[in-house]
């Protein structure tokens, strides 16, 4: 009985992957928001620093460079690529939802490309699953309905 304790112990099954207390959605949050804020300074190092090494990034085929993405380095790649067309603009978090171990983000982006003296503004949802504090993946959504169904979640006021 005691080794099956340890190998609990040491194989990581007593680790719940949902944020059950107020102190871990409270650090997934705070996380995002950093994330969020990182980006928008155009420091894409310290946007991608506390995403999981292995974290799977997916973009709506729709969205210009639309698809999947691996690892930070991965990320890094999009999230480059995604500002390089912006004069300006910023992403900026709304709303955060939290459900077990996912995180839903409304988005409301306000982008000017370069060129260009037309603002954009659009808003979306970002969900992002968490393990052991960290995201391990990011599915973006073009619309909001569409991630919290994705989610299982009823949008709250």
């Amino acid at each position: 009985m005691v080794l099956v304790g340890i190998l609990a112990l040491n194989c990581g099954w007593h680790k719940s992957s949902a944020l059950d207390t107020t102190e871990q959605r409270d650090q997934a949050i705070r996380l995002l928001r950093n994330a969020y804020d990182a980006f928008n300074r155009g420091d894409i190092a310290d946007a991608v620093a506390e995403l999981d090494p292995a974290i799977e990034w997916t973009e709506p085929a729709s969205f210009p460079g639309g698809g999947t993405y691996h690892g930070r380095a991965g990320v890094s790649q999009y999230l480059t690529q995604s500002r390089a067309g912006w004069a300006e603009g910023r992403s900026e978090p709304e709303k955060f939802i939290v459900t077990g171990n996912r995180v839903v983000v409304f988005v409301h982006a306000r982008i000017r490309t370069k060129g260009n003296d037309e603002w954009h503004e659009i808003r979306l949802a970002d969900v992002y699953t968490f393990r052991e504090g960290r995201p391990t993946s990011m599915r973006a959504f073009a619309d909001r309905k569409g991630a919290l169904d994705w989610v299982g979640v009823r949008e709250t006021p």
